[in-house]
């Protein structure tokens, strides 16, 4: 078995149990919220002429409840359906499978995460090596300086400044929804054209929030990989400067591609404040809207899911460095 192969069995029999412990958690949780949480549907049902123990046995069917079951069966059923894939069935949107809105919602977030996080990756990394061979100048104090104002904004704060700016003051470009309900849906010029400018302020949000990141610690990693002393070496011996700046790059790039699948991972849970901001239909809004709603089976679902591309971006970062660093592959088949 190859150090790849063992690596990947390791990391996803661990990726198992991290799953089963948050689905555990987030079951127990939503079981043990102070006050009823059916309550909302049940007045509703109230309101409509149902009598109340029929309407109380309905709402308690809709949500996934055994009326007769205890806390440890109804937990048993859920782990079970969880092994099915079946995460149940959400209660606004009544017959749907949870596991088919999240599937519809996740392509909204899914999309405008990567972009924007693999355009403020490209940029960020370009502009840190930059400012870490530019230090002492003014192109370096100011990409740092760029850096570490645009890291330190939440990225709510700066979603609805780029509202204000792109929406408000200067209307280019739409700060609501994901298209516009005009145009009919398919593969046509109006609705992809809708379709992407209603991405731009979101992905545009996930790049310049990134920004900062990358070029700080590229700009670290730089500096770090600048005082080795085979680069030293290099300059010594009379080595070409371009030769010597693509060590440099080689060498520093590597921790960020870490960072990078992890990032990745990560944003699926933070996009639910930019989302909500845009009103764009992701994982985020959909998790805002289900606790909004009561709709337990569909938040347990969004954070389920939220925490399994989290997992799968820390294999796929570990993985992914193993391959790229001989250093990591030789440290370890030497032990």
């Amino acid at each position: 078995m190859t150090l790849i192969t063992r690596r990947l069995a390791g990391h996803l029999a661990r990726g198992f149990v991290m799953i089963l412990v948050v689905a555990t958690i987030s079951f127990f949780i939503v079981n043990n919220i102070p006050g009823d949480p059916m309550a909302a549907r049940y007045e509703k049902l109230i309101e409509q002429g149902m009598a109340p123990e029929a309407a109380q046995q309905a709402v308690k069917v809709l949500y996934g409840f055994q009326p007769d079951g205890t806390l440890w069966q109804q937990y048993s059923d859920y782990i079970s359906g969880l092994l099915r894939l079946d995460l149940g069935v959400s209660v606004t949107r009544p017959g749907t499978p949870v596991l088919d809105v999240l599937t519809d919602a996740a392509k909204w977030t899914i999309v405008p995460v990567l972009v924007g996080t693999l355009l403020s990756f490209l940029v960020g990394i370009i502009f840190g090596v930059y400012a870490a061979i530019k230090r002492t100048g003014k192109l370096g104090d100011a990409l740092s300086i760029s850096g570490s104002l645009l890291h330190g904004i939440p990225q709510y704060v700066l979603a609805m400044l780029l509202v204000v700016i792109f929406a408000t003051l200067i209307p280019i470009l739409p700060a609501d929804g994901s298209v516009d309900i005009l145009y009919e849906p398919g593969f046509n010029g109006p609705y992809i054209g809708s379709l992407v400018e209603h991405a731009v302020l979101p992905v545009l949000t996930y790049a310049l929030s990134a920004y900062g990141g990358w070029v700080l610690a590229m700009k670290s990693s730089v500096v770090t990989v600048l005082g080795d002393d085979f680069i030293l070496a290099a300059e010594l011996r009379g080595v070409k400067r371009s030769i010597v700046f693509r060590y440099i790059a080689r060498n520093a790039i590597l921790p960020l591609f870490t960072m990078l699948a992890l990032s990745l991972g990560l944003l699926l849970g933070g996009a639910v404040f930019i989302e909500k901001i845009f009103n764009y239909p992701g994982l985020g809004w959909l998790l805002i809207s289900s606790v909004t709603d009561r709709d337990y089976a569909l938040m347990g679902g969004a954070f389920l899911l939220i925490t399994v591309g989290t997992i799968l971006a820390n294999i796929v970062a570990d993985l992914f460095y193993t391959v790229i660093d001989p250093r990591v592959r030789s440290g370890e088949e030497a032990s």
